[in-house]
């Protein structure tokens, strides 16, 4: 008699899931990724950003046929014109998915299965820092608020638990709440 698949929970594959943890508790280099986007500005505030390969698993990943295409800009009230959200507000953007995949995954490998799932982001700037008129105002937030609104079959107890291991474990979290080495060159 051949076993019966795990069942996915939350729309994730929850077998593959542990499949995947094992194989990387087993050839620990396969965790080792490289994420590469590529922008090129259009004009004013508006700029154009292409993602397509990665290299992951110990190869480059080609199951992308197309580029994903992000515009970015600035609103009129920045001497934009609306052409995409702003650079900061990609970075909320950036940290609600990583969040709500977050829950996603962690919540179906502890089988708790997720009804609605709703994050909210509020970040705030001082645009002294920005525009150079302080050097002692950060040109980033000042912070960023997450309300997050969910509904499963868990208790409180098991939510906050998975709060608390989703914070922990959160790569867009992280590189947001410690500094990381950003390296620029110039070529010209």
């Amino acid at each position: 008699m051949s076993e019966s698949p795990t069942p996915a929970i939350n729309g994730v594959d929850v077998g593959k899931l542990l499949g995947t943890v094992a194989a990387i508790t087993a050839a620990p280099g396969l965790a080792d990724f490289r994420f590469r986007v590529e922008t090129d500005w259009k004009n004013g505030g508006h700029s154009q950003t292409r993602i397509q390969g990665f290299h992951g698993a110990d190869s480059e990943d080609t199951s992308r046929f197309a580029p994903f295409v992000l515009e970015g800009d600035e609103p009129p009230v920045l001497l934009g014109a609306n052409a995409g959200p702003n650079a900061v507000e990609m970075v909320l953007t950036g940290l609600a998915s990583c969040l709500a995949v977050g829950f996603a995954y962690n919540a179906a490998a502890r089988g708790i299965r997720i009804e609605a799932l709703n994050l909210r982001l509020e970040g705030e700037i001082d645009l002294h820092g920005f525009l150079g008129l302080s050097y002692t105002v950060r040109p980033g937030y000042r912070n960023i608020r997450v309300t997050c609104r969910l509904r499963s079959d868990a208790t409180r107890e098991q939510l906050l638990a998975l709060s608390e291991h989703v914070q922990k474990t959160s790569p867009v979290l992280d590189i947001i709440r410690n500094p990381v080495p950003v390296a620029i060159t110039i070529e010209t």
